[in-house]
């Protein structure tokens, strides 16, 4: 009996180790019970890498519309905000593993990641943008076979691109592709027009060809936490209705993208 003494004792510790980080459930202000991974904390994830959305400020704290939003959701629950950042690549799989509440990561709404995670309602409107080297001479998507397409790893845009040519360069961050196209590495970007925009007015020699679409960006949630889910809707049906969220908008990108068009 004594050899399995050991194996007994690390099976224990393990079970011991994931039932201690388990969740917690919490009320928020309007009363809703939901599991949260601390208590009374509201744990939220994004990109930090898509700047004007999320991007390190000069003191090397997250700042960005997507983290404001967060913040903002947080207080509207009640609860308090706390903010991590990961590739973007890998952020569903971290939300739908409950390392983190949720996502306030700019993420589109698409079949593929309802299979794995829930969405909120849209906190705001946004779409695919073909950007391209100031005087290329492409005009639009049409003239893109054969040539050469960065963009973000993970992101929607890399299958909006696949539509058009079979050349695609990924990159960790909208930015770092958009700053590549600059430097004539690449022959377009497709990325968020609000994006695009900002690094033009960074002086980024790029310019804006043709608008591919439209689409919606929601908070993700594991599909576990519909309580959550519900809280966080209703929360943003509020932050609407007060102006909080045109608000934030503005602030960050000058525009108000959270109308639906």
């Amino acid at each position: 009996m004594k050899k399995f003494y050991l194996p007994m004792l690390l099976i224990a510790a393990m079970i011991l180790s994931i039932a201690g980080c388990g969740s917690s459930t919490s009320k928020t202000k309007s009363g809703d019970e939901v599991e949260l991974k601390e208590d009374g904390v509201f744990s939220f994830v994004v990109s930090g890498e898509f700047y004007p959305f999320s991007y390190s400020d000069k003191n090397g704290k997250l700042d960005g519309f997507d983290v404001a939003v967060g913040k903002a959701l947080a207080k509207e629950m009640g609860l308090k905000a706390k903010v991590d950042k990961q590739k973007f690549h890998g952020i569903v799989t971290a939300v739908k593993t409950n390392r983190f509440d949720a996502a306030v990561a700019s993420h589109t709404i698409t079949p593929e990641r309802e299979k794995a995670v829930n969405f909120s309602t849209p906190y705001y409107y946004s779409g695919p943008v073909l950007f391209v080297q100031k005087g290329s001479g492409i005009k639009s998507a049409k003239d893109l076979k054969g040539k050469n397409i960065a963009v973000a790893k993970g992101s929607t845009y890399e299958s909006e691109a696949q539509k058009y040519t079979k050349d695609i360069s990924v990159y960790d961050s909208d930015v770092t592709a958009l700053r590549a196209l600059s430097e004539k590495k690449h022959e377009g970007v497709i990325t968020d027009s609000i994006t695009g925009k900002q690094a033009i007015a960074k002086g980024f020699k790029v310019e804006e060809a043709e608008t591919l679409g439209t689409s919606e960006q929601a908070v993700a949630v594991s599909k576990k936490d519909k309580q959550l889910l519900k809280a966080i809707n209703k929360a943003l049906e509020q932050l609407r209705k007060d102006g909080t969220l045109k608000e934030i908008s503005e602030k960050y990108l000058k525009t108000d993208i959270t109308k639906k068009p």
